[in-house]
């Protein structure tokens, strides 16, 4: 077939593949501009096609065939409809492949449910009572997500995510506790104090996890302490 703007499909299919947003690059314009726009594509093989436009074979391999009713569409490929209704879904699939221990793949679950919300969201004006609603549905997501990213020990990504939903939610238990474990780990101790006396002072019967935590904590530090006092020993000594 003679495809005049496959170069441009081809390039979304390759960004879908890459785990990237497909309409990446691409925007709204008249003709002579998306020729402009899209002068290179960041591909040899399809700035070439697209200079030269010529008919193309189209090969297409069957990679698995699935069950009626078990397809489960990209975040990207749903309408607004369908991603509020996935949404639910999504998290309960998260949800039971954390107890799987299967925390990487739970991540990715809690990631697609969080990206589908924050797409409605990005329609809504910031503060209307829709805004309001999706954020509070994206927020305890957000920390099943950190949940995660706290045994993946990626702990700044914890900061951050915990940091900006205390931003909006100052009194979130969960966040103040997330928070705190990500400070202690990366040895931000006064930080990581002050985020476990304030969820004592949310909720304080979580006052044995909480010193449990700081036991740990102190634990850790005179075990670091002990490591160092050997190492300046040995350079002082020279």
């Amino acid at each position: 077939q003679h495809v005049v703007l496959y170069p441009l499909v081809s390039k979304s299919l390759r960004n879908i593949a890459a785990g990237k947003d497909p309409l990446e690059g691409q925007r709204h314009c008249c003709s002579i501009a998306q020729l402009h726009e899209h002068y290179s594509l960041g591909y040899p093989d399809l700035d070439e096609l697209q200079k030269n436009p010529q008919p193309l074979i189209f090969d297409i391999e069957v990679l698995k065939v699935e069950a009626p009713g078990s397809y489960q569409q990209d975040p990207w490929a749903m309408t607004d409809e369908e991603k509020l209704q996935a949404v639910p879904l999504i998290h309960k699939e998260g949800n039971e492949l954390y107890r799987q221990g299967k925390v990487q793949e739970a991540s990715a679950k809690y990631y697609d449910a969080i990206a589908c919300l924050k797409n409605l969201q990005m329609k809504e004006q910031p503060g209307s009572p829709d805004w309001i609603e999706l954020d509070q549905k994206i927020t305890p997501l957000l920390l099943n997500y950190c949940q995660c990213k706290l045994q993946c020990e990626e702990y700044y990504e914890v900061l951050d995510h915990c940091s900006s939903i205390l931003n909006k939610y100052e009194d979130n238990v969960k966040a103040y506790f997330k928070r705190g474990k990500a400070h202690a780990a990366v040895w931000n101790v006064a930080e990581a104090q002050a985020d476990f006396a304030k969820v004592l002072a949310l909720d304080p019967s979580l006052r044995p996890v909480v010193s449990k935590e700081l036991r740990s904590l102190e634990a850790r530090l005179r075990e670091k302490d002990a490591e160092d006092k050997i190492r300046f020993k040995g350079i002082f000594s020279q």
